[in-house]
């Protein structure tokens, strides 16, 4: 990679944090690889190999800095393919996609900021703006063999425009203070009876010193903070569900009704945090790492850093985490699960000409889901950015060097657990997130809307979805009480609610 390319990745990094023409953004280039020992190919029907010479790649910069054209040279090496990346600062990484998208100039590969971004761009996709990738799937090695729960989440209308970028599906329980709960004689939680008799038993003995001992500390999050996985012990459906054959959203469910009482309870006996509808994730987690509170309800890999942070504080302190939880209210163990994946990959007509280009272009993601590329993208180079000890990978402790070489392009990888080798985690407690999240998935409940499309929803959804949230507070809070929540539902329905179920539900009910 020549000093150009760098000098040009630098200017294209300022030009994107000042909002600058996409013209100046789009003026990355590069001279062209040296000749590699291997190919990224796609086999034709007639078994003959299609070599992609270059790619053009748009991604979402999360880094302080552009990344050295280290791995991007190995990739170029590995794959006999010029590699150009785009990479577009976080904060102004929407504005350019649109901006790009509206004036024909998009790469051959463009990465969505996340899955809002997706839906946004559904009727463009539909419209034929993008390659349709679905019926060549097959023809690859890796792809083919893509999970087709998240394929199925990813489609518009029965197709598939994009390839995903895998994500775990089951993440979500709790996690709480062990040495707390030994001191006390309290065993793992097992319903939310159980959650309440622990954060109880925390507040009364007075754990965290000064009279100021939370049980439950939780953040202004509905979805990641404690509401949503609470609500999924409460038998909620994770965004809509099926009632009498019909699609409802989760608000209209009794569970979600039993979610706001419980949390309500807590609030009113001070077992969790006043404020928390105002409370920041890194104010939440600073409660825990200080040992002001005993709980915390979110994403188990957490564990780990907050282990690691907690004990620089409190030397003694142990963390345990669990996720199988029944309540009076749903006797089955069930938690809510994401989509499957962070973000996709689209490919516009303006940019892929050819469908011969286009299946060589699949020839060269396809090779993201090997293990050498998907270990090469998700951690680094061996002996540099990890080592691996028993088989399994550990990271770098030198954070300067894997944000300066490594860490940007795991915005770029596609898989995150398919042919890759397994970390090794500091606790037990990790290892254990682990293993309950994999366990998760045979009953994690999926959101039967996301491959259903309501132009309603595209147009009106996040404001309306502002009503649900406020009232959702307010309940907990006390200012409004079931027929004030009920009133606001009617409100929702009014202004568009109505509609959205009714467009989702004509899809859902032709889809069956």
């Amino acid at each position: 990679m020549s000093t150009k390319r760098k000098t040009i990745a630098k200017t294209s990094l300022l030009c994107a944090a000042a909002m600058l023409t996409v013209s100046v953004l789009g003026a990355c280039g590069k001279e062209t690889a040296a000749p590699a020992t291997s190919n990224a190919a796609s086999t034709g029907e007639a078994g003959q190999t299609q070599t992609l010479k270059k790619i053009t790649i748009m991604a979402n910069l999360s880094t302080p800095e552009i990344p050295s054209d280290k791995i991007e040279k190995i990739l170029e090496q590995k794959t006999g393919t010029d590699i150009e990346i785009q990479w577009v600062p976080d904060g102004a990484y929407e504005e350019k996609f649109q901006a790009a998208f509206a004036t024909g100039s998009l790469p051959q590969a463009a990465f969505l900021k996340n899955g809002g971004a997706f839906t946004q761009l559904r009727d463009a996709l539909k419209s034929g703006q993008f390659w349709e990738v679905g019926p060549y799937l097959k023809e690859y090695p890796h792809l083919s063999k893509l999970n087709p729960d998240t394929l199925k989440n990813i489609s518009i209308e029965g197709k598939i425009y994009s390839l995903y970028q895998e994500r775990p599906l089951t993440r979500q329980g709790i996690i709480y203070r062990k040495d707390w709960a030994d001191k006390l004689g309290l065993q793992e939680p097992k319903t939310t009876d159980d959650i309440y008799n622990m954060l109880k038993k925390f507040k009364e003995a007075d754990l965290g010193g000064g009279g100021k001992t939370l049980g439950l500390v939780d953040r202004s999050d509905l979805v990641y903070g404690s509401f949503k996985t609470l609500s999924s012990y409460f038998g909620t459906p994770n965004g809509w569900g099926e009632v009498d054959g019909k699609l409802v959203p989760e608000f209209m469910t009794p569970g979600y009704m039993e979610t706001m009482k419980f949390l309500k309870k807590l609030r009113d006996e001070g077992l969790m945090n006043q404020d928390f509808p105002v409370t920041s994730k890194t104010d939440q987690q600073n409660m825990m790492y200080t040992g002001r509170a005993g709980m915390y309800i979110g994403s188990m890999p957490d564990v780990e850093s907050m282990t690691e942070r907690t004990t620089k504080n409190i030397k003694d302190a142990v963390f345990d985490v669990t996720n199988k939880i029944t309540s009076p209210f749903n006797s089955k163990h069930s938690t809510w699960a994401l989509p499957g994946f962070g973000t996709m990959v689209v490919f516009p007509k303006t940019a892929v000409k050819t469908e011969e280009e286009m299946k060589q272009i699949l020839g060269f993601f396809d090779k993201f889901w090997s293990p050498e590329f998907a270990n090469l993208l998700r951690y680094g180079i061996e002996g540099e950015h990890y080592t691996l000890q028993n088989g399994k990978v550990v990271v770098s402790t030198d954070g300067s060097l894997k944000d300066k070489e490594q860490r940007a392009y795991t915005t770029i990888a596609l898989a995150d657990t398919t042919n890759v080798t397994p970390a090794q985690f500091s606790t037990e407690a990790r290892e254990k997130a682990e293993v309950l999240a994999q366990e998760a998935i045979s009953f994690g409940i999926q959101d039967p809307t996301f491959s259903l499309s309501s132009q309603t929803y595209i147009e009106r959804g996040q404001r309306l979805q502002e009503i649900i949230k406020d009232a959702t507070y307010n309940f907990i809070l006390g200012s409004i009480d079931e027929n004030g929540f009920e009133d606001q539902i009617k409100r929702w329905e009014k202004d568009g609610g109505a509609k959205i179920i009714e467009e989702f539900n004509a899809q859902y009910q032709s889809s069956k």
